[in-house]
């Protein structure tokens, strides 16, 4: 009888590409899944299922991760097996140097990454204000640079609007026309100017149609999600019923973090957005813990103190709206804290993918299992041209949970409640390219097997 490296035995497998459940064993030899069967096997480590579900690792498609290993840890143990960073315009530009520290050191997850335009491209030309647009030479520049950092590996371009308010519409587009040559996906973090901003959307869907690239409209709650996210869904519905290849992340909170000193915080957006400052609340830095005063918010920002902001807007039952829409995939858009304490954090980065269990599936059960796994498995690996990801087939990699979803909890909080980096419960076992690397809801530490994903 074989003996594979891993035998996980009596578990209820959610397949995403059949939409099936069945009750099976799966032997993993060399980091890849060798056999599902009903007939008993072996392994050198054995994992007794006990009839919970057993599913592809969860490829969370917007994240800011980008190498943070503190924060990689957050996502490893709420499923994330596959993570993708550079969203919203930013992260490392030379991505070959990235990919080949990141593999020669070792990583807990999976790495893919875009190149951002709003903060990286853009300031590696010279634009260094926000407000202004860039140049023809310096479009030329980015374009050459997104070229190459495409034939690096990179997954994807990825624009921050809201935070570059000044970037043309003909810099987008160009810089667009390069992905959509590579075949790459577009994320878009859209140029949102008030709550009901639906043009903001409309510009992105207009990319898609001028370029022929495929787009992502980036979290999707945090844009459209203070009142207009039914029309938003329109919109996208109505642009992929035309040809258009749309799709959107969205995450499970309405309460958003970003840095003060970006543009999202100016006087004028705050303004127009109609937001309070005692509804926003400092979570890192030397004032964690407080809520902005007006005083305390120009202090900050004439001293350009890189702090995390969460600011708590939004209307609830439109979280749950958007994720019925089965081309949006559940997101948690993580990100380390300036100060590199994971605590200081929102409690999206550990409680993003049970909370959708636990929320969704379990409690209103507006969306069934099956369903749900595929949001966060097979549907994000089809944005992103991944064969080998978010499948539970012979030949495709061990990237594996087994989750109890009787136990499945978010336990992360905001930090005047309790833990933001606090682990949840009921994602008993991770496997990361055939490496047991949680067990039983614990990190097993020093153990690395995350790899780079260089897309050709």
């Amino acid at each position: 009888m074989d003996i594979w490296d891993i035998v996980i035995k009596n578990g209820k497998l959610v397949n995403p590409e059949r939409e099936s459940v069945v009750h099976c064993n799966i032997g993993i030899s060399g980091g890849k899944i060798s056999i599902i069967t009903e007939q008993d096997i072996k392994g050198k480590e054995e994992i007794d299922a006990k009839n919970k579900i057993v599913c592809p690792g969860f490829i969370d498609i917007h994240a800011h991760i980008d190498g943070d290993i503190g924060c990689a840890k957050l996502s490893l143990v709420q499923g994330v097996t596959t993570t993708v960073g550079g969203n919203c315009g930013g992260g490392p530009i030379d991505l070959k140097k990235f990919f080949d520290e990141q593999d020669k050191k070792g990583f807990p997850i999976n790495q893919a990454q875009f190149v951002g335009h709003s903060f990286s491209l853009r300031e590696r030309v010279g634009v260094t204000d926000p407000y202004i647009s860039s140049t023809s030479s310096q479009i030329k520049q980015m374009q050459d640079l997104a070229e190459k950092a495409f034939k690096e590996g990179g997954v994807g371009l990825s624009f921050g609007l809201e935070y570059a308010p000044g970037a043309s519409f003909d810099e987008v587009i160009e810089l667009s026309r390069v992905a959509a040559r590579h075949g790459r996906l577009v994320s878009i973090h859209t140029r949102l100017s008030a709550p009901d901003d639906l043009d903001s959307l409309r510009e992105a869907i207009k990319i898609a149609e001028l370029t022929g690239v495929s787009v992502q409209i980036s979290h999707l709650v945090y844009q459209y999600g203070a009142g207009v996210m039914s029309e938003a869904i329109e919109l996208i519905s109505n642009a992929r019923k035309s040809g258009l290849n749309i799709w959107a992340d969205s995450g499970m909170y309405t309460s958003f973090a970003t840095h003060i000193v970006t543009s999202v915080f100016d006087e004028e957006h705050i303004k127009n957005f109609g937001w309070e400052f005692n509804h926003m609340f400092i979570a890192s830095g030397k004032h964690k813990g407080q809520s902005l005063t007006e005083e305390l918010y120009r202090s900050m920002r004439n001293n350009k103190e890189d702090a995390v902001i969460i600011c708590f807007t939004g209307v609830e039952d439109e979280i749950y709206e958007a994720l019925l829409s089965d081309y949006v995939m559940l997101s948690s858009d993580t990100g380390p804290s300036p100060t590199g304490n994971i605590d200081e954090c929102h409690p999206q980065n550990a409680g993003s993918f049970p909370r959708f269990f636990r929320k969704m599936v379990r409690e209103q059960k507006s969306i069934s299992v099956i369903e749900a796994v595929k949001k966060c498995t097979l549907v994000p690996a089809e944005a992103l041209g991944f064969s080998n990801k978010g499948r539970l087939n012979l030949g495709t990699d061990a990237d594996l949970l087994v989750i109890d979803m009787e136990r499945i909890i978010d336990k992360s909080d905001f930090s005047d409640k309790g833990r933001p980096d606090a682990y949840p419960e009921g994602i008993d076992y991770v496997i990361v390219n055939g490496k047991i690397v949680v067990d039983k809801g614990q990190i097993r530490e020093g153990v690395m097997p995350g790899k780079s994903i260089r897309v050709v």
